[in-house]
């Protein structure tokens, strides 16, 4: 399985050319490391956290961020099983984060208080998908 941590640039660019003044649902698959991969010159690094304690540090270290920007955690789940999907794929962290808009998501990742953070979640995550969704009406029967 390929590592998905980052964006890449024309990910990133497609986020950014998306409507920026509505709310926002980012749906968060992650999977940990089972060693937490710091760089070398950082604190932690021979610390042997797991990528779950190093995933604690990231939340800790941005829960006063994404409060500011007006953003929360709306939906939380644990991972069961695989119904449609390739085998083999398990998430340890699934959540739904809500943003008031898409400039307070990119508020976040520039923020230098982020910046500084975000070597927790990427010393923590062996692979993820963060998907971009907008909310529809809700109803009572698919499609």
């Amino acid at each position: 399985m390929t590592d998905y941590i980052d964006p890449e640039r024309a990910q990133f660019d497609t986020f950014k050319a998306l409507d920026r003044d509505q709310p926002i649902e980012m749906l968060n698959l992650v999977r940990f490391r089972d060693v937490a991969a710091y760089p070398q010159d950082h604190a932690l690094a021979d610390a042997g956290l797991s990528g779950a304690e190093a995933y604690r540090n990231y939340g800790a270290d941005t829960a006063p961020i994404i409060a500011r920007l007006g953003a929360s955690i709306v939906w939380r789940g644990a991972f069961q099983s695989v119904l449609i999907g390739p085998d083999g794929e398990a998430w340890d962290e699934i959540f739904v984060a809500r943003y008031p808009t898409a400039h307070a998501f990119l508020d976040m990742v520039t923020d230098p208080d982020y910046q500084r953070a975000v070597v927790h979640r990427r010393a923590a995550v062996a692979t993820s998908r963060l998907i971009r969704c907008g909310s529809l009406a809700p109803g009572k029967s698919f499609g």
